[in-house]
C-alpha cells in the first residue's frame, strides 16, 4: 500500500497493541471475550480489483481499531458476474444454514452488486443484523430501502472529472478507449458513463470494449490510431464469458498498449496507469471500519451518517508520464507524483564515495585486465590467420585433382563465343547482311564470355587468399556449382551423382561462398577418392533437406567401403589422415569453417557401405 498508509496503519497498530496489553494487565478475564463475528460479502470474489484492495484495507483496519477479538469471515456472491438472478436465493439460504446458531454481529458488504443482493433480500438475509454498505458508488444504493439497521460508506465517481484529467494532460487527444465488461454492473457503468461525459462529445470521441472478448481488446490495443487513450473502468467478464480475477488484466493490457491508461481508483495506481484525480482506497476502508467499530460498540447503524468519499488530490506515476511525453506543467494544481527516480547521488551516495575510494586500486587490475586481453586477442587473430593459411594450401592441394574440371568449365563459353563469332561474321559477309541475327550471335558472344569471367571470378576467389564477406547464399545453387566443378573426377571413376534438393524451400544462409564452396568439394572429393578403390557400385549422393529449429542440412553420401568407428571418431582432429599422401588438416579445417558460421559438421558409417557427412547450418531469417 502507499507510503502514508503504511506509517499510519503502524501508528494505529502500536496504540492498539497498547491498548490490548492495559487491557490484559487490568482485567485478564478480557481474554475470554467470546470474539465478535464480522461477515465480509463480496460481489464478485475475493481477487477481483478494486473490491479486493478494499477488504484488505478494511480487514486490516477492523483488526487494528478493534477493542475485542474479530472473527472475520468472507463469502462472495459469484451470481453478479451474470444477470441471471435465480442462483441468489439457494445462496441466501445457504448463508442462513451456515450462521443459524448465531447471526454475524456486522456485515459488512463490498462493491455495488453486494449492496443490491443485500438490498434485494433484506427480510430473508438476516433483517436484523447490523449492516454497512461499502466501496459502493453512491448511484447504485437504493437508499429509500434502507433500513434502521443499514448505514452507507459511498464513493462518488465523477467520471466527467477523470475524462478532462487526459484532456489536460493530454489535451491533443481526439479517441478514448472506454474498457468495460459484460457483466451487469459493467453495462450499467457504460451508460452512465456515456452519460456523464456527453459534454465532451465535441471533444472526443468515446469507444466501448463490452462486445469484445479479451484476447480481441488485447489486439486492438497494441495497434491503436495516435492521439488515442485508454481509460479502465471494469474488465471483469468479457464479452466470450471469460471472467477475470486481479491485476492481471491490467498488466496485460498496459503490456502491450500502445496508448496512455488512466483511471478512477488509486487500486489499479501501480505502474500501468498515468494518474488523475483518484478515489484512495485507504480513506473508504478506515471510514468503514470506523462505523463497524462505532456500530459494535452499540450505535444504531441509521444514525451514523458518514460524508462521501470522493475524488483525492490528483496523484501521478511518474514513469508513465516520461513513457508518454507528459510535462509536468501540464499537471493539475495541488498534483502530487509517485516513483519519480532518485538522482544516482540520493540513491548511492555513500556507495559513490566508495566506488571513487576504491577506483585507484582498481586502475591497476583494470590496465592488467586489458593487457591480457589485447595477448587474448592477438592470440585469437594469429590462430585464425594459421587456419585461413591452412584452409588456402588445403584448396591449392584440391587444384591439381580438379583442373581438368576447370578446364572444361571454361571451354564450354569459349566454344560458345568462337562459334558465335564465326555465325555474326556469316550473317554480315552476305550480300545484303541479316544484322537481326548478327545481332543475336554477338549477344550470345557477350553472354558467353560473361559466363567465362564468372568462372575465372569463382576460381579465382577460391584460391584467393582474401576474405569474402558473408551473403546470402542458396546451398542448392552451391552444391550444384561444387558437382559441376568436380565432375572430371567424378566421370573418370564412373561414379552416379544422385541429388535431392529442397524442393519449393529456398535453403538460403548468410554464409562465405568461398569457404561452403571448400566445405563441400572437400566432402565430394574424399568421397570420390574413398569409391575410387570399391568394388561395390558407386553412388554419390548429396541431398538438402530442412533440418530441426530452423536449420538446413546439406548430405553428401557415398557407397565407399565401411569405415571403422574408431577412424570415425578421429577423422576430425588435425592431422590425423588415412591417405598416404594426405596433410590430415582437410576435415579439420572443413569443422572450423563450419563452426564458424555457427553451424556443425558431423560424421557417421552409412550402412552397409560407406560414409554419410552432415553440415548443419542456420537458415537466414527474414527481418
Amino acid at each position: 500500500m502507499r507510503l502514508s498508509l503504511i506509517l499510519r496503519g503502524r501508528r494505529i497498530g502500536s496504540v492498539a497493541a497498547i491498548i490490548c496489553v492495559v487491557q490484559s494487565l487490568v482485567c485478564p478475564a478480557a481474554l475470554a471475550v467470546e470474539p465478535k463475528q464480522v461477515l465480509l460479502l463480496h460481489s464478485f470474489g475475493r481477487d477481483f480489483k478494486p473490491w479486493s484492495e478494499y477488504a484488505k484495507i478494511i480487514r486490516m483496519e477492523l483488526n487494528q481499531q478493534s477493542p475485542w477479538p474479530l472473527d472475520i469471515t468472507e463469502h462472495s456472491l459469484v451470481t453478479a458476474r451474470s444477470p441471471d438472478e435465480d442462483p441468489e436465493v439457494p445462496f441466501v439460504e445457504y448463508l442462513r444454514v451456515l450462521f443459524a446458531k448465531r447471526l454475524p454481529d456486522i456485515i459488512v458488504s463490498i462493491g455495488a452488486p453486494a449492496a443490491g443482493f443485500v438490498q434485494r433480500h433484506r427480510q430473508q438475509f438476516f433483517a436484523t443484523a447490523p449492516m454497512v454498505f461499502t466501496a459502493v458508488e453512491q448511484r447504485r444504493v437504493q437508499y429509500s430501502s434502507l433500513t434502521v439497521n443499514d448505514t452507507v460508506v459511498a464513493v462518488r465517481i465523477n467520471y466527467l472529472a477523470a475524462v478532462e484529467n487526459i484532456l489536460q494532460v493530454l489535451p491533443n487527444t481526439k479517441d478514448v478507449i472506454v474498457v468495460v465488461g459484460a457483466s451487469p454492473i459493467e453495462k450499467f457503468w457504460k451508460e452512465a458513463i456515456a452519460k456523464e461525459v456527453e459534454p465532451l462529445a465535441n471533444r472526443i470521441k468515446l469507444s466501448w470494449t463490452d462486445e469484445l472478448s479479451f484476447e480481441e481488446l488485447l489486439r486492438q490495443a497494441s495497434a491503436l490510431p495516435p492521439q488515442t487513450a485508454i481509460f479502465w473502468e471494469l474488465m471483469i467478464v468479457d464479452a466470450a464469458g471469460v471472467v477475470h480475477e486481479g491485476g492481471t488484466p491490467l498488466t496485460r493490457l498496459h503490456a502491450v498498449a500502445n496508448a496512455p491508461i488512466f483511471s478512477y481508483d488509486e487500486s489499479f495506481f501501480d505502474n500501468e496507469i498515468v494518474g488523475g484525480p483518484l478515489l484512495l482506497v485507504a480513506d473508504s476502508g478506515r471510514q468503514t471500519a470506523a462505523v463497524a467499530i462505532r456500530i459494535l460498540s452499540g450505535e444504531k447503524p441509521s444514525e451514523i451518517k458518514v460524508p462521501v468519499v470522493q475524488f483525492a488530490s490528483p496523484m501521478f506515476d511518474w514513469r508513465q508520464m516520461q513513457r508518454w511525453g507528459i510535462s509536468e506543467s501540464r499537471l493539475p494544481p495541488g498534483s502530487k507524483i509517485y516513483f519519480r527516480d532518485p538522482t544516482l547521488w540520493e540513491q548511492y551516495h555513500w556507495q559513490i564515495a566508495l566506488i571513487v575510494s576504491v577506483i585507484l586500486v582498481q586502475a591497476a587490475l583494470i590496465v592488467g585486465l586489458l593487457y591480457e586481453h589485447r595477448r587474448r586477442q592477438t592470440a585469437e587473430a594469429y590462430s585464425l590467420q594459421q587456419v585461413n593459411e591452412l584452409a588456402q594450401m588445403n584448396r591449392f592441394a584440391t587444384a591439381g585433382e580438379l583442373s581438368a574440371s576447370i578446364a572444361h568449365e571454361v571451354r564450354q563459353p569459349l566454344t560458345t563465343i568462337s562459334a558465335a563469332g564465326e555465325a555474326g561474321l556469316i550473317w554480315l559477309k552476305r550480300r545484303v547482311p541479316n544484322l537481326k541475327q548478327a545481332r543475336k550471335e554477338l549477344e550470345s558472344v557477350i553472354k558467353a564470355s560473361h559466363r567465362a569471367d564468372d568462372i575465372l571470378n569463382s576460381v579465382r576467389a577460391m584460391f584467393s587468399h582474401e576474405s569474402t564477406a558473408r551473403t546470402k547464399v542458396n546451398l542448392d545453387n552451391l552444391v550444384q556449382q561444387v558437382i559441376a566443378l568436380a565432375k572430371g573426377p567424378i566421370a573418370s571413376n564412373n561414379i552416379a551423382v544422385e541429388t535431392n534438393l529442397t524442393a519449393g524451400v529456398p535453403a538460403i544462409v548468410m554464409a562465405d561462398a568461398v569457404q561452403l564452396q571448400q566445405v563441400i568439394l572437400n566432402l565430394i572429393v574424399n568421397a570420390v577418392e574413398a569409391m575410387s578403390h570399391s568394388d561395390e557400385t558407386r553412388v554419390l549422393q548429396v541431398r538438402t533437406e530442412p533440418g530441426p529449429a530452423k536449420t538446413v542440412v546439406v548430405s553428401v553420401v557415398d557407397s565407399g567401403p565401411r569405415v571403422d568407428p574408431e577412424v570415425v571418431n578421429k577423422m576430425f582432429q588435425p592431422f590425423f589422415t588415412t591417405k598416404s599422401s594426405g596433410m590430415g588438416m582437410g576435415l579439420s579445417i572443413c569443422k572450423t569453417i563450419v563452426e564458424a558460421h555457427g553451424g556443425q559438421l558431423t560424421a557417421s558409417p552409412n550402412n552397409p557401405h560407406g560414409m554419410e557427412f552432415k553440415i548443419t547450418l542456420p537458415l537466414h531469417q527474414h527481418p
